[in-house]
């Protein structure tokens, strides 16, 4: 008798899974999703709205992929799992068996409670059915005079982009004093500040939503300023105030939950037979520093591969290695590899330079003990992630790697522009420190 693993939620883990479940065995494979029939990529949806792409576009493989590769697809939405029977019980009223389970359903943006907060014209930027909201009630600045976007993270700044790029006006309300400072060190977080003004946002620090009020048609009509009671008028909200793990299905069943599905480094739950990936998932310790839940791209689908592995009876850890990441705010590129913190930890310093066009700048740490090399982030010059690995496998100093940073550089041009400024100023802040 086949095997028979089934799937719940066709982002980028569970389909990772799949795929690598296919190329290793001939089980019975089964992707269960309430959102789309097909897997897209979520990281290109700002795209389609900003008219670089069509939605079709996002979808990595064809419609006619997946039943080649035999790979079951069901839309449904998991009402409770009934670990005892191994069935899935759905909110339309069906059932579905399985041998083995994988979690992979994701995040949902974070909701605070607040009044008018399920209002027609509040959204997230997370789901297809996201875009559809925009694109149904900000197609235009005649239709959605202005919007608001709560929360200042990556997803925050990414829908003003996809806002700002059709002209329509914006309000952005962040309740740190400087943006996305418990990640940035101050000189970052500063110059993005000042970029967010340059692009005639009204960038609002240190502000938090109060409320959401509805005109007489359940729809947005404006927003309350908390520290200031300032009603700003707007069509749209963006609650972009982070994201959580989507398990509110399971708790019910007898699978350990925290904040999001507990798992070992194998991805195992504590019911055998029953493993999570991706945003979902919740390791017991962080690896490597990292964070014990993590809604990154790249962890779900290196997620992915690891536990089809063991699924097919070859049984590895998660290891997902140095810490890295990529973002973009408006247009200025991001990076980051290793470890750089908003403020410097015990033995640590930073090495901080900025062009004088305030939208290029890197930060290095190191440890001031052993001059080890800890971590870079870079913005607006674009790095070879390959490198900085290696160097981080090696335990480079930080000498090495300032002395050797053109040979992780992406864009020679840049250095033979700026190179000796950045040697420069290292060289003296050396001398200070």
């Amino acid at each position: 008798m086949q095997e028979h693993i089934v799937i719940i939620g066709n982002g980028i883990s569970g389909v990772t899974a799949a795929r690598h479940i296919r190329k290793l065995s001939d089980k019975k494979i089964t992707i269960v999703s309430a959102e789309t029939e097909y897997f897209f990529s979520r990281t290109a949806l700002m795209y389609v709205y900003m008219g670089h792409m069509k939605f079709e576009h996002t979808q990595p493989y064809e419609n006619w992929f997946w039943e080649k590769n035999r790979i079951d697809l069901k839309k449904g939405y998991v009402k409770n799992i009934d670990t005892d029977a191994k069935t899935l019980h759905f909110a339309e009223g069906d059932t579905l068996k399985y041998d083995k389970l994988i979690i992979a359903t994701g995040s949902k943006p974070n909701k605070f409670g607040w009044p008018g907060q399920d209002l027609e014209g509040v959204m997230g930027m997370y789901h297809k059915q996201d875009l559809e909201n925009l694109e149904k009630h900000a197609p235009n600045k005649e239709a959605c005079k202005r919007a608001v976007i709560v929360g200042g993270g990556l997803i925050g700044i990414e829908l003003v982009e996809m806002l700002n790029s059709r002209n329509i006006p914006i309000t952005f309300l962040v309740r740190e004093d400087s943006f996305w400072n418990g990640v940035l060190p101050t000189g970052e977080s500063e110059m993005i500040n000042h970029h967010i003004k340059n692009h005639h946002i009204d960038l609002r620090l240190g502000m938090n939503l109060k409320e959401i009020k509805s005109d007489e048609n359940g729809k947005v009509k404006s927003i309350i300023i908390q520290e200031t009671g300032e009603e700003i008028e707007c069509n749209v909200v963006g609650l972009t105030a982070g994201v959580s793990p989507n398990i509110d299905f399971i708790k019910d069943s007898d699978i350990e939950i925290g904040r999001g599905v507990k798992v070992n480094r194998y991805l195992e739950t504590n019911i055998p037979n029953v493993y999570a990936i991706g945003d979902c998932a919740e390791q017991h310790e962080g690896i490597n520093g990292r964070r014990p839940i993590e809604a990154v791209w790249y962890t779900g689908r290196m997620m992915g591969e690891t536990l089809a592995q063991t699924i097919c009876d070859n049984k590895i850890q998660y290891n997902p290695g140095h810490w890295f990441n990529s973002a973009k705010f408006l247009d200025i590129e991001y990076q980051t590899y290793g470890w750089v913190f908003a403020k410097p930890r015990e033995n640590e310093a930073h090495f901080h330079w900025k062009h004088e066009d305030n939208t290029k700048c890197i930060t290095v740490c190191f440890n001031t003990n052993t001059n080890k090399f800890l971590g870079i982030n870079t913005f607006g010059i674009r790095m070879r992630h390959e490198t900085f690995d290696t160097w981080l496998t090696e335990n480079r100093d930080v000498d090495y790697v300032m002395n050797h940073l053109p040979e992780a550089n992406f864009d020679p041009e840049f250095y033979s522009h700026y190179e000796a400024d950045i040697i420069s100023a290292y060289n003296k802040q050396l001398q200070t420190v």
